[in-house]
């Protein structure tokens, strides 16, 4: 690659309540202005959800609006930069502390949270931050990776090797969530970077699409698709029984070289 390549992100967002629930509790960011991409699906009761991920969703957004001159200040910026890992875990929970504090509010909304997978682009890296059970994944040359690991009860007992993959996919607890966003004031944010290349695709959903449609799939929908993906895959779980609220956010980097001086 180029060391003066630029990088292009573009991106799409779509979200579908589903077949069997009558109130979508999911949302989604595509921000981009900032190269900030977010995916919340929320939990609480039949309107605590869907607030808990909205001002998940504006929280963490605000928060590092205001702090976008660290974001893009640096011209000779070090990847990756810790600064930027820690101010995505401080948005979190700068979401969590506020939907914590809405809910003492509001008795009736007691007890909310959300999951939150959010993404900023910086220069050619990625740096996510991530709670619950909602994903990121990354492809790259055809071949898809997980890059978060789902704070879920199953999970947990799937790399401790207490149970199967295929035990934990048909587990009746599979949905239950051990972290979450605003649930209290502070939550244990895991972060990650990534040093992006040309024609990487990045995709986030919640546990809606990726309960009901396998990685490889992902992975085949995206290669043909690419950012037209989304709807499809959307469909795909619908078709599958839609049982949940269905999120998905894909962005694709492309490295393009500046344009060379015009000649005088």
């Amino acid at each position: 690659m180029h060391a003066d390549a630029e990088i292009a992100v573009t991106a799409t967002g779509a979200t579908h309540v589903g077949l069997v629930r009558s109130c979508n509790q999911d949302s989604f960011l595509v921000d981009d202005e900032l190269h900030l991409y977010i995916v919340a699906d929320g939990m609480g009761g039949h309107a605590g959800g869907e607030i808990a991920s909205n001002l998940c969703i504006t929280s963490i957004s605000q928060y590092l609006l205001d702090q976008k001159d660290l974001i893009t200040g640096s011209q000779d910026r070090q990847h990756p930069d810790a600064r930027i890992s820690n101010l995505m875990a401080n948005a979190v929970n700068h979401a969590s502390t506020k939907i914590y504090e809405r809910a003492l509010e509001e008795p009736t909304l007691r007890g909310m949270g959300t999951t939150a997978t959010a993404a900023i682009v910086v220069d050619k890296f990625a740096y996510i931050a991530h709670v619950g059970d909602s994903r990121c994944y990354l492809l790259r040359r055809g071949f898809i990776y997980q890059v978060t690991n789902d704070h879920s009860l199953v999970s947990e007992q799937v790399r401790a090797g207490i149970l199967t993959k295929e035990e934990a996919d048909l587990h009746h607890l599979r949905n239950v969530i051990t972290r979450s966003v605003g649930y209290q004031e502070e939550e244990d944010v895991d972060t990650t970077s990534l040093a992006l290349e040309n024609g990487d695709m990045i995709l986030m959903c919640s546990d809606g699409l990726h309960g009901k449609v396998s990685d490889k799939e992902m992975s085949l929908m995206l290669r043909d698709n690419e950012l037209d993906a989304a709807p499809k895959l959307i469909n795909l779980a619908n078709e599958r029984g839609g049982e949940d609220n269905i999120t998905v956010v894909i962005l694709k980097v492309n490295f393009r070289l500046p344009h060379p001086p015009a000649p005088t």
